[in-house]
């Protein structure tokens, strides 16, 4: 699962999706039927056990807050070396931005899910849980 870039309380935190507000590992422990995990070991854990890897499209850009329509001057991360030799037989993006991202830098289609980000509130909760689970299991 590839986002865009992390927010300023995830790049703080030191781990993907670190703003409390951000339903990401919401969505995941609904979909997998288990409890929220908490702290970084918890979620690497529960990464593992789902076999879900986590990563984003860019490096570094300029970006204002967490807006990934701000994002410009990007350096893509080479996922397709990280890609190659794996068995990973599924590439997922979180939002329309790492879609976009992953199209012009990558030259690489990924599965799109919805943004868990707050900022995406046209999709409550139980819809985004649905979209992750047409998708995920």
């Amino acid at each position: 699962m590839l986002g865009s870039f992390p927010s300023p309380v995830s790049r703080e935190t030191g781990f993907y999706y670190g703003h409390p507000r951000n339903r990401f590992w919401s969505v995941l422990a609904k979909v997998y039927g288990e409890d929220v995990p908490s702290g970084i070991e918890d979620k690497k854990s529960f990464l593992k056990r789902h076999k879900i890897a986590l990563w984003d499209v860019v490096e570094s850009c300029d970006i204002i807050g967490a807006s990934d329509s701000s994002i410009t001057n990007v350096t893509p991360n080479d996922i397709r070396e990280v890609v190659r030799g794996t068995a990973i037989d599924k590439i997922c993006v979180t939002g329309k931005t790492a879609g976009k991202l992953l199209k012009k830098y990558v030259g690489i289609d990924g599965v799109e899910l919805p943004s868990p980000s707050p900022a995406n509130c046209a999709l409550s909760f139980d819809e985004l849980v649905k979209a992750y689970l047409k998708v995920l299991k």
